[in-house]
């Protein structure tokens, strides 16, 4: 597909204090590819991919990821150690050392924006460093047309220089790695880290606070696809548990794999312009829309290569975090404008190392509620350094690091538009059944595709349900092209004590970590609580 931005046109970056720069504009794709091969700073994969190392940081770094605490956010933002206060002055001070840094480099810059819907768009500039970042941001926001960029006028701008180490003791951060917004000057400013996944979640980070304050909509860390019916299906779910795998459908248009809102009347808009995918362990034959968009213009990240730039994904010796950018454009079926109409499915994605949740069970609006803010996933051994066991993870709102407001105001949102619109929601478990990580085997993925094949097409209205007892889902009996005994986790376990046993101390787990936001949660949330534990 031929880039459709690219321009001849220059821009003057003086008025970010940025002095004496060589400014290279909104370079196509395969301009950046051939300026990050010409710098080293990456390689070409034999599918034509370019291959970057993002160096020191493999993935985000949430404690290092502040919002600044001024008029505008000082009431509004749950502060704490998800959102970090920032001082004004700090700001301005780190601001000034980071445009002097990039003063008299060579720089890449794109304008671009974020929301599908024009009623939410949201222009953006975004500064660079490095080639291949610039590359990213063409991938990940939406482009503008050549007739769009005559006359664009940036609302945010992103700033990243992943070359510029702070100074902790000086410039008020944890450590030399920082991505602070300020909702006031309408910046986001990255440093220290070459991790491009901070760009965007950035942006992501900042639209969780301006469209439910300023717009009414509920954003929302999601997939979304459309059936030929025109239903649109939400699914949310962390890192790991399936969300980007199982919303490319090729029944499905896909809207957008990761970051979407939820208007006010009622429709589904991707903020995004790609899709940016873990590659750990990816195959053709599971995840065959992915595989076949890893070519020119995608980034495969901290990939091991061989000499002939075949990747080997089952290398995780850099990271387990190993990651591909492309445009949306690079999967066939997709849909155009980026928007869907009449969600009436929703999917919360969980993978239960422990192997006591069902492959796939009803919610109730207050369960929606409080396993929404919930959460939940879990970390197997070798995720994370010091992880040796299955753990739970909770992470609210499935994006606890890009929420600036409390948890319970999205969860509130979730519930009313649950309502309004009459949608069902489902728990899908695709973790671990028969036992927990190191004895049970992770759920086939033919047959969670299949469980949520039926809920989309109305095939588990009329079967029978029995109410899970300790967490008090219901649960789905029968389910075409899934065995019977796949359905209830208990049965796939050959200790049934050890079971019990098990789900019991999840249920624990769910209550402790809810114990936070109890006081802030109405009775319907309250009620979404296991029954057990």
């Amino acid at each position: 597909m031929v880039d459709k931005n690219q321009t001849a046109k220059t821009i003057s970056v003086e008025n970010y204090g940025i002095k004496n720069a060589t400014v290279k504009y909104q370079l196509s794709s395969q301009e950046l590819h051939n300026e990050t091969l010409q710098k080293g700073q990456g390689k070409e994969a034999s599918s034509g991919a370019l291959a970057v190392h993002t160096g020191e940081f493999t993935g985000r770094s949430p404690k290092d990821r502040f919002i600044v605490k001024d008029d505008v956010t000082r009431d509004k933002v749950w502060w704490g150690n998800i959102n970090i206060p920032f001082p004004t002055n700090m700001f301005d001070d780190l601001y000034d050392k980071v445009v002097d840094y990039l003063s008299g480099k060579e720089i890449y810059v794109r304008d671009s924006y974020a929301c599908a819907d024009d009623d939410y768009r949201l222009n953006i500039r975004v500064i660079n460093e490095y080639p291949w970042s610039n590359m990213f941001a063409h991938n990940m926001f939406l482009r503008p047309t050549e007739a769009e960029l005559a006359s664009f006028d940036p609302e945010w701008t992103i700033i990243n220089a992943p070359g510029f180490m702070a100074n902790p003791e000086v410039d008020g951060t944890r450590q030399h790695n920082f991505a602070i917004l300020n909702f006031t000057k309408k910046i986001a400013l990255i440093g220290g880290t070459g991790y491009t996944g901070e760009i965007k979640k950035g942006i992501f980070s900042a639209l969780n606070f301006i469209l439910p304050v300023d717009k009414n909509t509920m954003p929302m860390h999601c997939s979304a696809n459309v059936g030929e019916n025109g239903e649109t299906a939400i699914f949310f779910g962390l890192s790991g548990t399936g969300k980007t795998t199982l919303s490319a459908d090729p029944n499905r248009k896909l809207i957008g794999d990761d970051e979407h809102g939820w208007t006010k009347d009622n429709t589904i808009f991707n903020f995004e312009g790609g899709c940016y995918a873990k590659v750990i362990n990816l195959s053709e034959e599971n995840e065959p829309d992915i595989y076949k968009a890893i070519k020119p213009g995608a980034i495969l990240e901290n990939v091991i290569m061989d000499e002939d730039g075949n990747v080997d994904f089952e290398d995780t010796s850099i990271t387990q975090n190993t990651r591909v950018s492309y445009p949306i454009y690079h999967i066939d079926n997709i849909q155009e404008p980026s928007i869907g109409k009449n969600p009436k499915n929703i999917f919360f994605l969980t993978a239960d190392a422990f192997g006591v949740l069902p492959p796939i069970s009803k919610l109730t609006p207050g369960q929606a509620a409080y396993h929404f803010i919930s959460g939940y996933t879990a970390k197997v051994a070798g995720t994370e350094e010091g992880i040796n066991e299955p753990t739970p993870s909770f992470s609210a709102c499935f994006g606890a690091p890009f929420m600036p407001l409390h948890p319970t105001k999205y969860g509130e949102m979730l519930s009313k538009k649950m309502k309004d619109s009459g949608v069902n929601v489902w728990l899908v478990n695709t973790g671990w059944t028969g036992g927990p990580y190191g004895v049970g085997n992770r759920m086939k993925l033919k047959f969670t595709r299949a469980m949520i094949t039926a809920a989309l097409e109305g095939e588990l209205k009329e079967v029978s349900y029995l109410e899970h007892p300790v967490f008090g889902l219901q649960v789905p009996q029968s389910c075409p092209n899934v065995p019977d005994e796949v359905l209830n986790p208990k049965d796939t376990w050959k200790n049934k004590k050890a079971y019990d046993i098990q789900a019991q101390e999840l249920a624990s787990s769910f209550k402790d970590n809810f114990k936070k936001f109890e006081e802030f949660a109405n009775d319907e949330i309250l009620s979404g609580a296991p029954l057990k534990g």
